[in-house]
Formats: C-alpha cells, sequence, structure tokens
C-alpha cells in the first residue's frame, strides 16, 4: 500500500464513521416523545417558519454564487494560462458552496426537530432534557466537520490526476489546486451567518422592545406576534448560520496547512513514494482523530435525572475531547512526519491549550458570577446610559486576554517548529516555523465537532424554552428549560470565543500560504529574484494604504451589519405596534396574532440587507489586489485579520455580557443597597433590556459575521493571488 493510500483510508473510514454517527444520533433523538398537542404546534410554526426562510436564502445565495464561480474560473484560466485549473478552480469553489449550505440546513433541519423533543423531556426530568438538546446540537457538529474533511479528501483524489506539470510532483501540487473549495465554503458561511444575524436580532429586538419594555409581557409570551420570528431566528442564524462558519474555518485551515506541508515535503526530500508525503495529509489526518475525541466527548455525557448545573454536564464532555486531543495528536506527528516529531507534537498541544484558554477567557467576560457581567448589573440601577457605557468598557476591555493568548500561542509554536532540521533548505515561506504555527491551528481545531454541538444546544434549548412557555406548560417545566437555556447562552458565548481564536490562527496560516503562492507565481512569470514575498514592508505606501482599507473593510462591514438589523427591527416594531393597536383581543388572550406576517418581514428584511455588507466583503480585497498588487492586499490581510479579531472580540463579549446581565436580573440576583431584589418590572430591568437590545446585533450579527469575514478575505486572495503579481 502506498503511503498516500495508508494515510487516505484512516481519513475515509473516520469521516463514514462520523456521518453514520450523526444518523445514530439523529435516530435517537426523532425517537423520543414530541409533547402535546399545543407544544407540537407551535413547533411545527418554528419549523415551518425555518424551512421557508433557508430556501429562500439559499436559492438567493445559489444564484450569487454561481455568478462568483464563472468569473472566478475565467479569471484563473485568463491569468494563469491553464483552462483546467480555471475550471477545477470554479468547480471547487460550486463544490464548497454546496456542502457548506448541506451541512448547515441538515444541522438546522434536526436542530428544530430537536426542540420540541427537548421541551417534552424537561416534562420529566432536566437530565434527559439535556441529553436530547446536547445529541440534537451534535448533529450539526459531526455532519459539519465530516463533510468538510471527506470533500476535501475527495477534491484532492479528483484533482490529483490533473495537477501534474507543475514545478512540484503531482501530490504536492494537487492542494493547491483546490483553495476554490475553501472559498466556496468562506463565500455561503459569509451570506449564511449576516442573513440569519439580521434575521433573528430583527425579530428579536422587535419582541423585546414592544414586549417586554412596552407592553409588560414576558419573555416567548404568545401574545407577542413576534415570538415565532424571535424562536425561527435562533435557529437560522445560530445552527445554520454557525455551522457555515465552522465549516469554513475546518476547510480553510486543512487546505492551508496543506499548502504549507507541500514545502516540507519539498524539503524533506520530496518523493512521491517517501515518508515525507505525511506532511501533506497530516491535516487531514489530525482533523479525523479530531471527530473521534468529539464522539467520545458526546458518550460521555450521560446526566442522571437529578443533575443541578446542565453546564458542568457539558464541561465534563468538553474536558474528555480536549485531553484525547492532545493524545491524539501527538500519535498523528510520530506517525506521520518523518522530521520534528516532538516539536510538532507540541504545537498541537499549544493548540488544544489555546482552545481551552478561549473558552475560558470568553465565559469570565460572559458569565453572571463574573466582575464584568456583574459591573453591568450594577451599572443599570442608575439606567440605560450607564448600562451602555458600562457594557462597551467591557467589550473593549475583552480584546485584551484574546490577544496575548493568541500572541504567545502563534510565538510558541513557531519558534518551536523553527527548531527542526530538514535535508533540504525550506525557504523562508515554507519555514518549519510556519508548519509549526498551522499544528497549532490544528489542534485547536480538533474540538469543532463538540463545540459546534455546544453551540446548537443553545437555540435546541431557547425554543424549547419558548414551546413550554407558548404551550402553557407548568411552572417546573419551565424552571427545567430555563436551567437549559442559561446554560444555552453560556454555551453560546464560549463558541464565539472559540470560533474568534479559530479564526485568528487560520487566517494567519492563510496568509502565509498567500505569500507562497505569490512567490511561486512571481518565479513562474518574472523568474527567480524578481519578487521577494518573504517581506512585507509596513514603510512601503502600497502596503500601508492596503492594510489601512483592509481596517476600514472591518469597520465599514460591521456597521452595515449592525445598520442592517435596526432597519429590520424598526418595521419589525412597527408591525407589532400596530397588532396590538388594531386589535385589543391579542393582550386579553381572546385572539391569536398574526405571526406570519413578523415572520415575513424578518424573511424579507434579511435577504435584502444581507447582500450589501456580502458585496463589499469580496469586492474590496479584489479592487486592492488588482489595483495596488499584491504588496497590497499582503498588508490589507495583515492588518485586516487584525482589526477583525479584536473588533469580533468586542462585539460578541460585550453583546453576550449585556445579555447575560439581564438574565442575572431578570433571575433575581440585583439588589440594592437595602437588599432589595431589583427584578423583573424594576428600572435596572428596563435598562438592562436596552443594553441587551443594543448588545443583540453585536454578539449574533456583526460580531460572529466577522470571522467570516476575516477568513473570507484569506481565501479570495489565496484564490486569485495570479491577479495581484
Amino acid at each position: 500500500m502506498t503511503a498516500t493510500l495508508q494515510y487516505s483510508l484512516p481519513v475515509l473510514v473516520i469521516g463514514i464513521i462520523a456521518i453514520l454517527f450523526a444518523a445514530w444520533l439523529a435516530r435517537d433523538v426523532m425517537s423520543r416523545d414530541t409533547g402535546t398537542p399545543a407544544m407540537r404546534d407551535v413547533s411545527d410554526r418554528i419549523f415551518e417558519g425555518a424551512l421557508a426562510y433557508l430556501r429562500r436564502q439559499y436559492g438567493t445565495i445559489a444564484r450569487i454564487a454561481v455568478l462568483v464561480a464563472i468569473v472566478i474560473g475565467v479569471l484563473v484560466a485568463l491569468f494563469e494560462q491553464d483552462f483546467a485549473r480555471g475550471l477545477i478552480t470554479s468547480l471547487a469553489f460550486l463544490a464548497g458552496a454546496v456542502l457548506s449550505g448541506l451541512s448547515g440546513f441538515i444541522g438546522m433541519y434536526v436542530a428544530v426537530r430537536s426542540n420540541i423533543r427537548t421541551a417534552s423531556a424537561a416534562r420529566r426530568n432536566l437530565g434527559e432534557a439535556l441529553l436530547v438538546a446536547l445529541r440534537g446540537g451534535a448533529v450539526s457538529g459531526f455532519l459539519v466537520v465530516s463533510l468538510g474533511l471527506l470533500g476535501v479528501l475527495a477534491l484532492y483524489w479528483i484533482v490529483y490526476n490533473f495537477a501534474s506539470g507543475g514545478e512540484l510532483p503531482a501530490i504536492a501540487e494537487a492542494p493547491f489546486w483546490i483553495v476554490g473549495f475553501a472559498f466556496g465554503a468562506s463565500f455561503v458561511a459569509l451570506f449564511a451567518q449576516l442573513g440569519g444575524g439580521i434575521y433573528t436580532k430583527a425579530a428579536d429586538v422587535g419582541a423585546d422592545r414592544v414586549g417586554k419594555v412596552e407592553a409588560g409581557i414576558p419573555e416567548d409570551d404568545p401574545r407577542n406576534p413576534a415570538v415565532i420570528a424571535d424562536l425561527v431566528g435562533d435557529n437560522v442564524g445560530d445552527c445554520a448560520g454557525r455551522g457555515a462558519d465552522l465549516f469554513e474555518s475546518s476547510v480553510a485551515e486543512m487546505i492551508g496547512a496543506m499548502i504549507l506541508g507541500a514545502a516540507l515535503f519539498t524539503a524533506a526530500g520530496g518523493d512521491p513514494t517517501g515518508p515525507e508525503v505525511g506532511f501533506l495529509f497530516f491535516p487531514l489526518v489530525v482533523a479525523a482523530f479530531g471527530l473521534i475525541c468529539s464522539m467520545v466527548g458526546v458518550l460521555l455525557v450521560r446526566p442522571t435525572d437529578t443533575i443541578r448545573d446542565p453546564m458542568a454536564e457539558l464541561n465534563k464532555g468538553y474536558y474528555a475531547v480536549a485531553a484525547l486531543s492532545v493524545v491524539f495528536i501527538v500519535i498523528a506527528t510520530f506517525w506521520l512526519l518523518p522530521y520534528g516529531k516532538w516539536q510538532y507534537a507540541l504545537c498541537g498541544v499549544i493548540g488544544v491549550a489555546t482552545s481551552l484558554a478561549f473558552v475560558y477567557i470568553t465565559q469570565y467576560y460572559t458569565a453572571g458570577n463574573f466582575r464584568p457581567v456583574r459591573s453591568i448589573m450594577a451599572a443599570s440601577e442608575t439606567g440605560a446610559a450607564t448600562n451602555i457605557i458600562s457594557g462597551l468598557s467591557v467589550g473593549f476591555e475583552t480584546t485584551g486576554m484574546p490577544a496575548i493568548t493568541i500572541a504567545i500561542s502563534l510565538l510558541a509554536s513557531y519558534f518551536l517548529g523553527n527548531t527542526v532540521a530538514f535535508p533540504n533548505e525550506p525557504g523562508i515561506l515554507g519555514s518549519p516555523g510556519i508548519f509549526g504555527t498551522a499544528v497549532a491551528t490544528m489542534g485547536m481545531l480538533m474540538s469543532a465537532g463538540y463545540i459546534l454541538a455546544m453551540d446548537t444546544f443553545g437555540p435546541i434549548t431557547d425554543n424549547a424554552g419558548g414551546i413550554v412557555e407558548m404551550s402553557n406548560q407548568p411552572d417546573s417545566v419551565r424552571d427545567v428549560t430555563d436551567a437549559l437555556d442559561s446554560a444555552g447562552n453560556t454555551t453560546k458565548a464560549l463558541t464565539k470565543g472559540y470560533a474568534v481564536g479559530t479564526a485568528a490562527l487560520a487566517a494567519f496560516l492563510l496568509f502565509s500560504a498567500f505569500l507562497q503562492e505569490v512567490d511561486r507565481f512571481g518565479i513562474a512569470k518574472y523568474g527567480p529574484g524578481k519578487i521577494n514575498a518573504s517581506i512585507v514592508n509596513l514603510a512601503d505606501p502600497k502596503v500601508f494604504v492596503g492594510g489601512l482599507l483592509g481596517a476600514m473593510l472591518v469597520f465599514v462591514f460591521a456597521s452595515l451589519a449592525i445598520r442592517a438589523v435596526g432597519r429590520a427591527a424598526q418595521g419589525m416594531i412597527e408591525e407589532v405596534r400596530r397588532q396590538f393597536r388594531e386589535n385589543p383581543g391579542i393582550m386579553k388572550g381572546t385572539v391569536k396574532p398574526d405571526y406570519a406576517s413578523c415572520v415575513d418581514i424578518s424573511v424579507r428584511a434579511s435577504l435584502r440587507e444581507m447582500v450589501p455588507p456580502g458585496v463589499l466583503a469580496v469586492a474590496v480585497p479584489v479592487l486592492v489586489g488588482v489595483i495596488l498588487r499584491w504588496e497590497a492586499a499582503a498588508g490589507m490581510l495583515m492588518v485586516g485579520t487584525i482589526a477583525g479579531v479584536l473588533l469580533a472580540n468586542v462585539l460578541n463579549n460585550g453583546g453576550g455580557a449585556w445579555d447575560n446581565a439581564k438574565k442575572m436580573i431578570e433571575a433575581g440576583e440585583l439588589k440594592n443597597a437595602a437588599g432589595q431584589i431589583l427584578g423583573k418590572g424594576s428600572e435596572a430591568h428596563a435598562a438592562s433590556v436596552v443594553g441587551d437590545t443594543v448588545g443583540d446585533p453585536f454578539k449574533d450579527t456583526a460580531g460572529p459575521s466577522l470571522h467570516v469575514l476575516i477568513k473570507l478575505l484569506a481565501t479570495i486572495t489565496l484564490v486569485l493571488s495570479p491577479l495581484f503579481i
């Protein structure tokens, strides 16, 4: 058996096992009780709304994606004077787009069907409800990672037959031909996250503003016309959107690491039949091993009927995944890599530790039992203005520890990797240190399957609480779903922090791959020595301007996303007010509100508003590269990534802190100087609702979309690098 088959077979087998495992989880969840007719009625409304939205959203994305695929294929064929490569890039783009959309759609489908079963299980005990919600979320997690893994492997073997004739053997040339797959995944992820975020927050802001603040009715009250749209939005934003986000993270990381591995393949000897092939397949094998770790983590979560802390149960599984990831990445390095076994093993351990650090940092800034959220709660006593000032302060503060964590991870893994000696000189762009940072990124992404399961757990439990509330279940059932919802809010915040960290490391990895592509094409076009892609001089005006435009893009993109929520929410607020005003029977509970009109407002607004920021994100890097050339594109990537990572932390963690401050006040955790509880209906609560409303588009629209933007900048410049030289 050749080395390529020896390393490909485990990836194929584990990927298929992961899909079968997801199918088993889905069957287990679907076989459970669906509750009362009233509960099923609410669940069916959510299901219909979510499917209707996704059909329209993916139809819009598909039309744009086909156009972009044609343009990219033509450009690559013209500038590289290679029709086969242009066609393959175009088809790879479409394959990435299709698999990204498919993984998000299937995961959301199961999640929406899991909410009713979680709500029904909550009538019995907390442990069963937690198990149903986690397994329902895990379906999405395993489909996302396994489809990305199998997609990259299949595309590699298809392209392998066409990639001969380059400066490298076909086995090492093929990864350069499939970067369009990562671009297609990023493209769909951007629109899925943007559209879903706009949808969910338009409904959420409208429901909270009119229902909770003006009408004084509880959250998820069936009298609120926007409540179904709000529950639908949880799924299309946090399930489909986040699934597409982590799909493109894993795909981009695998392809970028394979490109860097091609340089070390050459440095190690360049024999297509030798052990140096391990550098090319190492990213795929590590991702496959990560699926095994995540499967074990999910199976270890078997709560008893009388658990007290749902988050503690979920953490048990995550800690098991992290521990197993350390073991498996060490196994992978010693099995596949002929050089630097222990150095790269330590780089992988650094990546696993980085993922743990991001989880803890995010928990510190967003959980209710720590100083940041407590400070926002205290500020709410003096009104909405001080609440917002305190929340913004917390958001800006959250950039500190993540930046230091990323810095330590990158520097430590780079210097460790740079101690590895190779028989041939790999050059700066293919340096062992850069590959060390890639291994750290792989270590961080090994837990992606379990992390996404925890993320999807959030909207499932949120929906379950809404179903319980709207179907008038006893308070004891609502207590169970409230406990799950509280844990779900924490898991959603944690996964956003994790996504920012992976985006930062993956973007650095892709930036290195971009420079390597520039070097390759520069030699092919002008000969050796004409282009020195190892140096990006910030004192060069073109590089400085490129960096300035990259930072500008991040802030303008975030502005457009937040403004889109504001405009969409205005229409929702007006509609809810109209229904309350024209039909007094709604508030009396004698007449059902018109839920469908609010769902339609969110659908139309999200599809309309997602296009301008999406077009901006694609157009700016192309124009910068074409007009100012590769140096400016490199500056844009560097500075844009830095600005994007920092701003994403501000928006995600600031919004999460505002949200949990409100929930802690609603739970009666805030007392005044006299010891009186300032809970629901108090001025402090009203101020916290305003802060939460401000934070909603931060944490659920603009912030998560920035994760995708960071990687989209890298993938689009990587694909179109021949145009910029």
